[in-house]
């Protein structure tokens, strides 16, 4: 199969497409044949931290679409020619890949194979650190930094499906009022504006951050009594000075996840929470992916090139098959 590899540490230069032998499903797997790979954050930070022949996860990609090609043993579900979307662990930039029945979905009706490649990573960090970590319920305030990004798009979607007001930060007047234009009650541009003044009224419920660094202690100063805070990343830095006794004062619950690293059981277990409650909402068009660009697998590194620019609104997309 053809696949793209991280050759060894640096820019978008390193990773190369190569031939390799296409995985064989293991006991509770299905192999899929890609029809498309999304694209995250994560996937630079493997290239620009792994070594070259680490190990099998030297092909990024964390979310894939396409058909079931093979089952291994124990599979239950699933069978050959399923259209199926799915989280995997790595390994998505390629034309095949195995993935833990459990972490396959269904391709939701009305959507296409490359429209569904746009939906399992968002959905599932979402889903995760919004509503089952951070428990917001309708009528909540909810912050999102980044909002014109993959998982800004969908927490303002299902957020918004689900009673509570929007606020989010982006980094140009244009992403700004093209995430009103999605749902969000209010854009901040941070890069012109400051957002803690901006939103110093509003009484925020629940944050989710992937900023860290600088924007941490105006979090705090937003989020009301039994304000919770979840971050997913720490892009302006990982390190922040924050004020204890703000946080005591008001009973504030600060925490973080990464979902990459968690097992193919609690994966699983999140899979089956989103069918139930996010794809009813996905099928009646409450919560759409939202491309902005798909490419060819072997312009992979132009590819993170466009989402390291941070130009782009929504997902970006490889094309495999």
């Amino acid at each position: 199969m053809k696949a793209i590899l991280i050759t060894r540490k640096g820019g978008p230069e390193v990773l190369e497409m190569h031939q390799l032998p296409a995985p064989v499903p293991a006991t509770g797997e299905v192999l899929i044949r890609v029809a498309a790979a999304g694209l995250n954050r994560s996937d630079i930070y493997s290239r620009i931290s792994t070594a070259y022949g680490k190990n099998d996860l030297d092909i990024p990609g964390l979310e894939v679409s396409g058909h079931i090609e093979a089952c291994g043993p124990g599979v239950v579900r699933w069978k050959k020619g399923d259209a199926v979307c799915a989280l995997v662990t790595g390994g998505g930039y390629a034309e095949y890949v195995a993935v833990p029945e459990g972490q396959c979905l269904p391709v939701p009706a009305g959507l296409s194979l490359e429209e569904a490649a746009a939906l399992p990573e968002t959905v599932f960090t979402v889903w995760l650190n919004v509503f089952r970590i951070a428990r917001l319920l309708p009528g909540e305030n909810l912050l999102v930094h980044g909002g014109s990004s993959g998982i800004g798009v969908t927490a303002i979607q299902l957020a918004k499906a689900l009673g509570s007001p929007v606020y989010v930060t982006a980094g140009t007047d244009e992403k700004c009022r093209w995430c009103e234009s999605l749902g969000a009650t209010r854009a901040v541009n941070y890069k012109t504006d400051d957002f803690g003044e901006a939103f110093k009224d509003i009484g925020i419920d629940v944050i989710l951050d992937m900023t860290g660094g600088d924007f941490t202690a105006k979090n705090i100063h937003l989020l009301r009594e039994d304000g919770r805070i979840v971050w997913i990343n720490s892009m302006r830095g990982k390190n922040a000075t924050i004020d204890l006794s703000e946080i005591m004062r008001k009973r504030i619950v600060m925490t973080g996840s990464m979902l990459k690293p968690r097992d193919k059981d609690f994966k699983s277990a999140l899979a089956s929470e989103v069918e139930k409650f996010v794809w009813p909402l996905v099928a009646n068009g409450a919560v759409k992916p939202v491309i902005y660009k798909i490419l060819p697998l072997k312009q992979a590194s132009e590819a993170q090139q466009l989402m390291e620019s941070s130009e782009h609104i929504g997902k970006i997309l490889l094309r495999v098959s």
